[in-house]
């Protein structure tokens, strides 16, 4: 009896609209998935939203696909049970999936329900679809506008002062540079992934940047002017911003570029990736990251005897959690506010804000006063 549900296979690859922009160069009135393709194609200069974007319209378009719907069918009610979905993708056999290679026969579009905070994220990758593509006249018009009005009044009704909790604290961090000191080095390639390791832990640390840049970012955009060092980056939104290097960064690029038999000092021209591959060649964000995991993994198991939940919070890490915790620090080293947000690149200041655990920390301290002593009974 033939199998009513096919196995799902992925329908979109990010690199593909890259490496071959013709291909979308045209909406086809007919054809959800070239549609979606001409609206991804708008970001291609931004590796990472790009991927974040078609993530997000490739499972709307699996869903829609499953159903026997196109996009112009959607409307409201359907979002709205698309939504419900993605907080529980079922059945999960079908749905979710360990991560592994696209091509894998075991690939899923989802590893498990998403959260609140990725269900709204979600919402927003497929706004930003929809009004494209009623912009280009694909669509008469996008369903989403008013449920994205709802949301946006859920969100607004949180507390502002929630502060950023995905940062590694002194204590994981001081793990994690014993995770990385533990890797091996009797070998050259095991000497090379350590340098490499020890220099990506330097630049998520001391410039706190995201992982797009590193993956897009070349030596040359360190530059010297007036005897201090700066790092050029082009961030998001297309923005290049001027970042202020401490003396530790360029400490740590200077002893990775005599290890790669450069000279210490990058010059403006000069194009070797920030990433690199053992090869030399230049390396993903995602490849970054795995690695990463790699040496969050051992430093929770260094931190398990002494904090289980740290831990725990370390194996969830990942590398844009280097960037929370780099403006982390310079808030906690007291540096002028001001200062971390230009370096931070923040347009608005509440952003940097929430980076201040201070008062929060006192407050926590001052609440230990109240004590429930419990005497005990007499036998």
């Amino acid at each position: 009896m033939p199998n009513p549900h096919p196995p799902l296979r992925p329908l979109l690859e990010a690199r593909q609209i890259t490496d071959h922009p013709e291909r979308v160069s045209r909406v086809n009135p007919q054809d959800d998935r070239s549609a979606i393709l001409t609206f991804l194609n708008e970001y291609k200069e931004s590796p990472h939203t790009l991927r974040n974007y078609a993530r997000e319209c490739e499972r709307l378009l699996l869903w829609a696909n499953d159903r026997g719907q196109t996009l112009r069918e959607l409307g409201r009610e359907d979002f709205d049970r698309y939504l419900t979905f993605l907080a529980d993708p079922s059945p999960p056999e079908r749905w979710c999936g360990p991560k592994c290679r696209r091509d894998a026969p075991e690939w899923r579009p989802f590893v498990g329900p998403l959260s609140p905070a990725a269900v709204s994220t979600a919402l927003a990758s497929i706004g930003s679809l929809m009004d494209y593509l009623v912009a280009t006249g694909y669509l008469p018009a996008n369903p989403l506008a008013l449920m994205r009005m709802k949301h946006k009044k859920m969100r607004s009704g949180r507390p502002a002062s929630l502060s950023i909790e995905r940062f590694i604290d002194p204590q994981m961090w001081e793990a994690v540079l014993q995770a990385l000191e533990t890797l091996p080095k009797d070998t050259i390639k095991a000497q090379a992934h350590y340098e490499r390791m020890r220099f990506t832990l330097s630049l998520l640390y001391l410039l706190g940047p995201r992982a797009s840049e590193l993956e897009q970012g070349v030596m040359g955009d360190f530059r010297e002017q007036r005897g201090r060092w700066w790092w050029y980056v082009l961030g998001k939104g297309g923005k290049y911003a001027r970042v202020a290097v401490p003396d530790d960064m360029v400490a740590a690029l200077a002893r990775y570029r005599r290890y790669l038999g450069l000279a210490a000092a990058p010059l403006p021209d000069d194009r070797t990736p920030l990433l690199l591959a053992l090869n030399r060649s230049a390396m993903t964000a995602r490849r970054m990251n795995q690695l990463l995991k790699h040496i969050f993994e051992a430093a929770a198991v260094l931190l398990e005897p002494h904090s289980t939940l740290k831990a725990d919070k370390l194996r969830r890490a990942s590398a844009h959690w280097g960037r929370h915790t780099a403006i982390t620090a310079r808030v906690d080293a007291g540096m002028d506010p001001r200062y971390v947000q230009i370096d931070a690149r923040h347009s608005d200041p509440r952003t940097t804000a929430l980076y201040t655990h201070a008062e929060d920390d006192k407050r926590h301290e001052d609440a230990q006063k109240v004590r429930m002593v419990i005497k005990p009974q007499n036998p």
